[in-house]
């Protein structure tokens, strides 16, 4: 619709460009040719952030110039006719190349930036970008208040108003979790060593928070703050940093080897026959073999094999007799 609506605008307009008025058919097709044109130049801008165009645009202001200062520097008799030729394709050739490399560097393109370019200040560093599931899970605030996280942290609008939704909700689980995230968020704001700011860019163009918030790092040249799996993997397919507290958690756990011992608490039965079901500190879960007649006892365990997967690490583990580990051992 909105393309035959150009193309009949366009097609009278036609008239009044070089090479000359065409016929009617000539210039229906240069009307089509312009509407097509113009749908597509608004698409691709459309899909790019404002500070990449705002950098294209300078990059190609740079192009013209340098162009017109080598034009200025090389006078035309000194060329000759070929000129005459050389210096259009000269500025083509640098406006592109302008624009090209200013897009590229468009994204840490801010007014903060050139005000610290200018005052030659290091640049700020980048904002972290919270998102629902972290604010929920409450860790951001242990990690924040242990000094593992500084400087500024952006919480989105949307992100906040679902976290709202959230806290309404009629289901008393969720609602209760929406609660805690309000009052994690509201912790937060008393830490002296970061900044909350409630960021209010809507980014109306997407509807999906996910893409919203990878929009939103993109733009900011921010990091992800985020225990989404999914969320994560799409953010580093689209080479956005991520900062996931369950791989800060799991990088924070002691290294356990095979053959190592432990004494666990078995706290209920596993889905193997035999298997009893134990619990670290940290939460990792521990499987012990022939543990299922001692739950709700401490029993000492040689660690047989340890498993990594996407929620963090299980260990594997048979029952030992104390008086059977050696003295190394015991003393572990």
């Amino acid at each position: 619709m909105l393309l035959a609506a150009l193309a009949l605008l366009l097609t009278p307009v036609s008239r009044f460009f070089p090479p000359g008025p065409l016929n009617r058919v000539g210039d229906a097709a240069a009307g089509l040719l312009l509407a097509l044109g113009a749908v597509g130049l608004q698409r691709i801008l459309s899909r790019q952030a404002s500070c990449t165009l705002a950098g294209g645009f300078l990059g190609g202001i740079l192009g013209a110039l340098a162009a017109r200062l080598l034009a200025s520097l090389a006078p035309g008799q000194v060329w000759g006719s070929a000129g005459a030729s050389f210096f259009p394709l000269l500025a083509v050739g640098l406006i592109y190349v302008g624009a090209t490399v200013g897009a590229r560097k468009g994204s840490g393109l801010s007014l903060s930036s050139l005000r610290d370019a200018w005052q030659g200040t290091e640049p700020r560093i980048a904002p972290k970008i919270i998102d629902t599931s972290v604010i929920i899970d409450g860790r951001i605030h242990d990690v924040i208040e242990a000094g593992f996280l500084d400087g500024r942290i952006m919480v989105p609008q949307f992100v906040l108003s679902e976290l709202q939704q959230v806290a309404d909700s009629s289901d008393s689980l969720k609602r209760a979790r929406g609660r805690k995230g309000l009052e994690i968020l509201q912790a937060m704001k008393g830490l002296p060593s970061v900044q909350i700011e409630i960021t209010q860019e809507a980014i109306p163009e997407i509807r999906e928070v996910d893409l919203k918030l990878i929009e939103l790092a993109r733009r900011t040249g921010g990091k992800l703050v985020t225990n989404d799996f999914n969320l994560n993997k799409v953010a580093r397919v689209r080479d956005i940093p991520v900062l996931n507290i369950n791989d800060l958690a799991n990088a924070l756990k002691p290294v356990v080897l095979p053959g190592e011992p432990m004494r666990v608490f078995v706290l209920k039965t596993g889905k193997e026959a035999g298997q009893g079901v134990a619990y670290l500190d940290d939460g990792t879960m521990v499987v012990v073999d022939d543990g299922r007649d001692h739950v709700g006892k401490n029993v000492d365990i040689l660690v047989t094999s340890v498993l990594q997967t996407t929620a963090g690490k299980m260990f594997f583990g048979r029952m030992v007799a104390p008086e059977t580990l050696t003295d190394e051992e015991g003393a572990r």
